[in-house]
């Protein structure tokens, strides 16, 4: 669980506050569009998950062999907070260099967490996966918001002043404060989780793998609710990421300024830390599946609130709507996954997992980024992601609720 409080540093500094906030005023000043800039953050976002979604499955085969989990683990890991530390030191106003840089960082971090996911089978019994995933979302928001918070003072006293650096530059040091953060905190994990459930070693262990991954394909009846699940989750899980990565480029288009949008950012984690945790609870009592729909139907209401909203304290009240179900739905689509999946397959299905929660990443972006363009606001493209929920939940109720004691 404490991945969790170390990655999570990187899913509110880089993908939804600083970083956006960052390279939007780094685009404005080179003269870019507001909403060109947006959707060329979106097809930033599209390149690198793509990218990560094309070998997902297979680098998950290769890990379920004995032994290579944790390496496959340490090398994204390594890629992703040393990249993120690279941030820092791009030049000043090339915002083509700092989008390239930006999708490495995200392939390291979606790539570890691939395997990180992975390992849930490996430390809990299937009984414990709800509230063992929700805990780990919400120990992430807690430990999210301290370097955040630290981010926000230099940000914001370099901004009035106070202390004798450029804004600029504080937001610079936002990027090593989360690269250091990500990487002390990842100790624990490296030094005390280990791979229980894997398969032996092939001689050749990348032929292997693919005829593993192509005998799962032939095998689909078989796992049909396996595929069923990824189907639904495909769906819903795309806005719910769109929503997360292009937040705050769609409150800069708003007109919200960029304190505003850090203040109420880190209010969300605040916020979310608890309901993350309260999903997990609510699980065990109405299960897993009813918890994802309640999760499904905010981000439905998110959606249509969006394209209405107009001021400032609109923006309050819809991060207020995610925070509540932003860690819930992603924890408990962890677990559930982790429960229908064969534990010695859990890698390769948690790259299939990646595959689909990463090509929907690769739809939303791009169906906002098209549609700001085309209509020259972003509320149309939010608003366009409502139809993705919507399908989701239909497929999601042809899915059976794992049969597992409640502790």
């Amino acid at each position: 669980m404490f991945y969790d409080w170390a990655n999570s540093a990187y899913s509110i500094i880089i993908t939804t506050a600083v970083f956006p906030i960052f390279y939007k005023s780094v685009a404005t000043s080179a003269g870019v569009d507001n909403a060109d800039s947006t959707a060329y953050l979106g097809y930033a976002v599209a390149a690198a998950t793509f990218i990560l979604a094309m070998i997902g499955p297979i680098l998950g085969s290769i890990a379920d062999y004995q032994g290579l989990k944790k390496k496959f683990f340490l090398f994204f890991f390594a890629l992703g907070s040393v990249s993120t530390a690279v941030l820092a030191f791009v030049p000043d106003g090339n915002w083509v260099l700092l989008l390239i840089i930006y999708s490495i960082t995200a392939v390291g971090f979606h790539g570890a967490n691939i395997f990180y996911d992975a390992f849930l089978v490996d430390v809990t019994p299937g009984e414990r996966m709800d509230k063992i995933s929700s805990r780990g979302f919400g120990l992430g928001y807690v430990g999210s918001a301290i370097p955040f918070v630290i981010s926000i003072a230099l940000i914001l006293l370099a901004d009035k002043g106070v202390i004798p650096f450029s804004t600029a530059f504080a937001t610079r040091l936002a990027f090593i404060i989360t690269a250091v953060w990500w990487v002390i905190f990842t100790i624990p994990m490296l030094k005390n989780v280990i791979q229980i459930h894997s398969i032996p070693r092939d001689s050749n262990i990348i032929a292997g793998s693919f005829r593993r991954v192509a005998t799962t394909f032939k095998e689909i009846r078989k796992y049909r609710h396996v595929f069923l699940f990824l189907i639904a989750y495909f769906f819903y899980i795309d806005g719910v990421g769109t929503i997360i990565s292009m937040s705050t480029a769609y409150g800069t288009d708003l007109g919200i300024s960029a304190t505003s949008l850090l203040i109420i950012l880190f209010v969300t984690q605040v916020v979310a830390a608890p309901f993350a945790i309260l999903y997990g609870r609510l699980s065990q009592k109405y299960t897993g599946k009813k918890m994802l729909y309640v999760g499904i139907g905010v981000y439905i209401i998110v959606c249509i609130y969006a394209f209405f909203m107009k001021t400032e304290t609109d923006f309050w009240i819809l991060a207020m709507l995610v925070a509540t179900s932003q860690g819930g739905i992603q924890a408990l689509s962890r677990s559930y996954f982790a429960k229908l999946v064969p534990k010695e397959k859990s890698n390769e299905f948690f790259g299939f997992y990646n595959i689909f929660g990463k090509f929907a990443s690769v739809m939303g972006p791009l169906l906002v980024g098209v549609t700001a363009q085309l209509t020259g606001s972003s509320s149309y493209g939010v608003f366009s992601l409502v139809v993705l929920f919507i399908i989701g939940i239909i497929v999601l109720k042809f899915v059976p609720e794992p049969e597992l004691k409640v502790v």
